[in-house]
């Protein structure tokens, strides 16, 4: 017989910190978040696009 487990407790449990977490947050704090990954990701980018040329030049 297989065992029966009961997740109800452990989505409710995720569900209501999850919901309580984004209640407290501003969304000043979302806009922002957004604002800083898409910088993270444009100088990532560039970095690495820069580090490709300098590495063919050095070749």
């Amino acid at each position: 017989m297989l065992p029966h487990h009961d997740h109800s407790t452990a989505i409710g449990t995720t569900t209501g910190t999850a919901l309580s977490v984004f209640a407290t947050l501003d969304p000043q704090d979302y806009i922002k978040t957004i604002v800083l990954a898409c910088v993270g990701a444009i100088v990532s980018f560039t970095v690495t696009l820069f580090l490709k040329w300098v590495w063919k030049k050095l070749k």
